[in-house]
């Protein structure tokens, strides 16, 4: 299996770095992963609602432009679907029985997903109605990602 993580900002915190290089070292028992680091928008604190939905338009272009047409795309959403983890790694193993090989996790930037990338999502997937942090949101991502496969492998991880 394919997955490709599409993320908006770049990670510069050292402890993020070393958990999300951990979770990719793990993953790759079980899959091929892809992390794509997209630039942000530079966006001040006093946006006009105008303002921002142009920031998430320019942001989702970029976005778009790294989807591949095959691929199942599941975007990251608080207004999303909320999904155990055993119900996660159901919808992971349910979508490679039907032949979806490709999957992508879309996460926005701190103004979130423009329509167009929300329209281009198969799946909406919502970890929680709190607000995380978009880089923090990555490693989180990449740790629910790999309890998946285990799950799905019967094998042990901590509970």
């Amino acid at each position: 299996m394919n997955i490709t993580v599409i993320g908006v900002g770049k990670i510069k915190e050292k402890y993020l770095k070393l958990g999300i290089d951990e979770f990719s070292k793990r993953l790759s028992k079980y899959c091929k992963l892809d992390i794509v680091e997209l630039d942000d928008e530079k966006a001040s604190e006093k946006l006009s609602e105008k303002e921002m939905i142009m920031v998430k338009d320019k942001e989702g272009k970029r976005i778009l432009s790294k989807i591949k047409d095959n691929s199942y795309v599941i975007a990251l959403a608080i207004d999303g679907k909320n999904l155990s983890s055993e119900e996660l790694a159901d919808k992971i193993s349910d979508l490679a029985v039907r032949g979806n090989s490709s999957i992508t996790f879309v996460i926005g930037g701190s103004l979130g997903l423009s329509d167009e990338v929300m329209k281009r999502a198969d799946y909406k997937l919502s970890f929680s109605k709190m607000t995380f942090p978009h880089q923090l949101m990555r490693l989180i991502l990449l740790e629910q990602v790999y309890r998946a496969f285990r799950i799905n492998n019967n094998e042990p991880y901590h509970k």
